[in-house]
């Protein structure tokens, strides 16, 4: 009779444990499914940010050592300006992705993380349980944007060809080369341009340059810790190689006003490496480095000006 009711109360510790655990997973269902931020007629969901997470963190996993409060707000906010983008890029049915392009930029992604080829990325994202056709859209929408930004600036772009031509010919043989990352943030204020840096040397000094620039940074190569990689002195800006050049390993710049916000460099490394100068190629590279440059400008100046008028109601 004992060993009856012994048996009877452990299959209601079972049944109500069971229960508990389908209660539970309904409630967690419910609430990985809410409904965080709404974009005019677009939603962006719980699932969303937590599988905007899983796809930054594989692209920085420096990430990791993020706290999770954090990482919930930088993904919201990089669903939320790629939500924006794709908003605007839908008004424009003629915009086709280059396919060539969109390989160029999936292979940039993955270099920088280190692996070589596409097979490696694709392997790399299923560990992570991530789904390459995912990231293929994310990216696809990125170069629409971009290719949309060319449409509508590429006539403002200003680059003297013969000014340029002339500098390379004079060059030095040894040139130097500089491994940058890069922080760059737009203000709306005098106090908020104080504050914000402030913020950032905070957060250097705590999380470290990589994971501040996950946080803070408007530029795409936020998405890989700001990473820039290795830039050679020519083809950069005479106004920010000043900063540079006075910069010790591991420092970075205060500051540096440009059309598109404010931009700080860290120096991660430098070195010198002896010129064998092909005039035309060199040309072609620091054209398309000047180039890319005000068209990253035009491309932050265009998105804070859309942005006005996009109806962003947190829920």
């Amino acid at each position: 009779m004992i060993e009856n009711k012994t048996h009877f109360r452990l299959i209601i510790v079972v049944s109500i444990a069971l229960l508990s655990a389908i209660c539970l997973k309904k409630i967690s269902y419910a609430i990985e499914n809410k409904i965080i931020l709404k974009i005019n007629n677009e939603i962006i969901t719980s699932v969303d940010v937590f599988n905007e997470a899983k796809y930054l963190k594989a692209l920085n996993e420096n990430l990791n050592d993020i706290d999770n409060r954090e990482i919930i707000n930088l993904s919201k906010s990089s669903l939320l300006r790629e939500k924006i983008k794709e908003i605007e890029i839908s008004k424009y049915n003629n915009v086709n992705v280059d396919q060539k392009y969109l390989e160029s930029i999936i292979r940039n992604i993955y270099k920088n993380i280190g692996l070589d080829n596409r097979e490696e990325f694709i392997n790399y994202l299923k560990k992570k349980n991530i789904d390459i056709k995912v990231v293929e859209k994310k990216l696809a929408n990125e170069a629409l944007w971009n290719q949309l930004i060319f449409e509508k600036f590429h006539n403002k772009i200003k680059i003297n060809r013969e000014s340029i031509k002339k500098e390379i010919n004079l060059s030095k043989r040894f040139l130097q080369i500089y491994d940058l990352q890069e922080i760059l943030y737009s203000v709306k204020t005098k106090e908020d341009e104080k504050r914000i840096f402030f913020e950032i040397q905070e957060s250097i000094k705590i999380k470290g340059f990589e994971n501040t620039a996950s946080l803070y940074s408007i530029s795409e190569s936020s998405k890989t810790g700001g990473k820039i990689g290795w830039i050679k002195e020519s083809t950069i800006n005479k106004k920010i190689l000043a900063k540079i050049i006075k910069l010790n390993i591991g420092e970075y710049t205060k500051p540096i006003q440009t059309p598109g916000g404010f931009l700080i460099l860290k120096l991660v490394n430098q070195k010198q490496e002896e010129q064998v100068v092909d005039v035309e190629k060199e040309l072609s590279l620091r054209i398309n480095k000047l180039q890319n440059q005000q068209l990253n400008q035009y491309s932050n100046i265009y998105y804070n000006k859309i942005k006005k008028d996009i109806r962003i109601s947190e829920k």
